[in-house]
């Protein structure tokens, strides 16, 4: 009995010796993990940022994100909240490992003055290209401190020679993006410019320079596919939207606008080059104290096509050119030549949109000679003068349309 109650003893010893060797080893795989979870999230603070916003930030931004896209596991790259980086003109480049989430909680902001950059590369600040599945978050700042490039302007001293400034954040070649919930204000030319790139989610931004700055559209969408733009709200001195060359299915909803130069689609053509545009939908949008409302824009000597667009539930409030194609587009201080080709406009429907106007041309269907406008389509719309001034009309030129509904002011003539 001495024996066995000795040999149990000995074995529950050993037991219990092997349950404490194995508790260390548990807990350090959980340290290990946790650990592993802290270094996939990068703080820009820990590569060597001053966080000053007077001091340059750029190669600790650089290394940050070289840091976050090197990650084989998903990564965070953390601009810290209440702190502001100075960044001269940076490339951030893929392609990374894994997904990166660019956490921007803080503000970055541009150089005060123009030397920051290269005679030959003005047309860049941030440029972010070659990433999958990127997302650009956290409620930050990108300032890009344009009051300096607005200054030296040929649109606004025309006795200056028009030289090219830079746009402020750049998505180039990039795929399943996400850009969400950001302020991006003062850039020195366009705000946000996405550039052959596919399937990408724009939503809650806030676009924001004054209305006299030149040439700062708020977002820009050229060679891209499978583009959705959301809940925006963009204040800016050019186009809330520019559409241009090589987009394909983009979809704009619940978006604010103005003031600036409206919706356009364009401008296309310049230079007697090639342009395509179709499916198009821009859907729920109010425009105030713009220039322009739903708006094509097309160069003579042109080629390609701008085709399948639909305008539909805007709301126009104080809006100088509410509806107009213009296929004799000329952004020219010398008068542009009459040439004999045009970029084709068809399948382009504008349904229910109402609002003020403070033209008395509210609808503008200017279409070239050479390539008409065809299968246009005015569905319930009710344009008035601003506060009850007068009446509104039409005029049209080598436009084929038909109308649906009520249409105020009738378009030209009565055609069904």
């Amino acid at each position: 009995m001495a024996s066995s109650a000795t040999t149990m003893t000995a074995r529950l010893m050993l037991s219990m010796a092997a349950l404490v060797m194995l508790l260390p080893c548990s807990a350090t795989a959980t340290a290990s993990n946790a650990n592993q979870d802290q270094q996939n999230v990068f703080v820009l603070d820990n590569y060597g940022a001053r966080s000053d916003g007077q001091r340059d930030d750029t190669q600790a931004l650089a290394k940050a994100w070289n840091a976050a896209c090197s990650s084989s596991r998903p990564a965070a790259l953390l601009i810290p909240k209440g702190k502001s980086y100075l960044l001269n003109p940076i490339s951030l480049s893929g392609p990374c490992k894994s997904t990166v989430v660019l956490m921007a909680k803080g503000t970055l902001v541009a150089p005060p003055s123009r030397s920051a950059w290269s005679e030959d590369n003005r047309s860049h600040w941030i440029t972010v290209q070659g990433v999958t599945g990127l997302t650009v978050t956290g409620g930050g700042t990108i300032n890009g401190n344009g009051d300096i490039w607005w200054k030296n302007s040929c649109k606004t001293n025309k006795a200056l020679p028009c030289t090219t400034a830079p746009t402020a954040l750049t998505f180039h070649l990039c795929n399943n993006l996400k850009v969400e919930n950001l302020k991006i204000v003062n850039s020195q030319q366009m705000h946000l410019s996405v550039e052959d790139c596919t399937n990408v989610q724009l939503a809650r931004l806030s676009i924001t320079a004054p209305g006299t700055s030149p040439n700062t559209d708020g977002i820009h969408v050229t060679r891209s596919k499978n583009v959705q733009v959301s809940d925006c709200v963009i204040k800016t001195g050019d186009d809330c939207m520019s559409i241009e060359d090589g987009t394909h299915d983009l979809h704009v909803t619940k978006v604010v606008c103005g003031p600036g130069h409206g919706i356009s689609i364009g401008s296309l053509g310049d230079d007697d080059s090639r342009a395509e545009v179709s499916g198009i939908l821009i859907d729920s949008v109010q425009l105030y104290g713009t220039t322009n409302g739903a708006r094509i824009k097309t160069w003579q000597g042109g080629s390609g096509y701008a085709k399948d667009i639909t305008f539909q539930n805007m709301i126009m409030d104080n809006v100088q050119n509410p509806i107009i194609i213009d296929q004799n587009y000329c952004d020219s201080a010398k008068p542009c030549k009459k040439q004999e080709s045009a970029v084709q406009i068809s399948n382009v429907v504008f349904k229910n949109i109402r609002g003020t106007t403070i033209s008395k041309d509210a609808i503008k269907l200017t279409c070239s000679n050479d390539a008409s406008c065809s299968g246009i389509v005015l569905e319930n719309i009710d344009l008035k003068m601003q506060d009850g001034k007068g009446d509104v009309q039409s005029t049209c030129q080598n436009a084929n349309w038909r109308k649906a509904g009520t249409v105020i002011p009738q378009p030209c003539e009565a055609k069904n």
